[in-house]
């Protein structure tokens, strides 16, 4: 994993060098501004979430927290809470049961499906963590600083946000591939 971070790393300032290099000789002034504060803030922002969901991974594996749900995915319990449209098809005990009762029964089963508060803030913790809401500080920051001063160009921020995506996805799958192969 080092390794892997040590690319990323590398690869990052070489684009950075590069884009500041092209927005230097072939923009002005105001394009490097907005290239470095936009490039620098989406970066941080994308060490700092991948720094916390490790931190919150590492921290569940240590605890042996498992937190899958092998019957129902996250999306299927999304969009259907109630499993009204399973495939499976539920056998009735008896066709002759009372409102009252299904009804009672259905929120004894809503009871038993809460969260509490600690379940809710231990898997919260990787998006509150220190390190994303300063790198997100940072870019709100940025983007206020520019447009205060009049120097906010909107297709070379917005293009220096996108490329530390990019880079480290590509990385990222790239190295998982050669995984893979080996």
């Amino acid at each position: 994993m080092k390794n892997t971070n040590l690319k990323i790393l590398k690869l990052l300032i070489t684009a950075d060098l590069l884009l500041a290099g092209v927005s230097l000789i072939f923009f002005d002034i105001k394009t490097l501004w907005n290239t470095q504060i936009g490039f620098i803030s989406a970066t941080l922002v994308m060490i700092a979430s991948m720094i916390s969901y490790r931190r919150m991974v590492n921290t569940r594996v240590e605890n042996e927290v498992i937190t899958t749900d092998i019957d129902k995915d996250v999306i299927d319990k999304l969009e259907d809470p109630y499993d009204l449209y399973s495939e499976e098809i539920k056998a009735e005990e008896s066709d002759e049961k009372e409102f009252a009762e299904v009804v009672k029964e259905e929120k004894k089963k809503l009871k038993e499906n809460k969260r509490t508060l600690f379940q809710v803030l231990k898997d919260t913790k990787a998006a509150l963590s220190i390190y994303r809401l300063g790198a997100y500080a940072v870019l709100i920051l940025g983007f206020l600083y520019l447009h205060r001063h009049g120097l906010l160009h909107m297709p070379s921020y917005v293009i220096a946000l996108g490329l530390p995506p990019v880079i480290i996805v590509t990385i990222l799958i790239r190295n998982k591939s050669q995984d893979a192969v080996e």
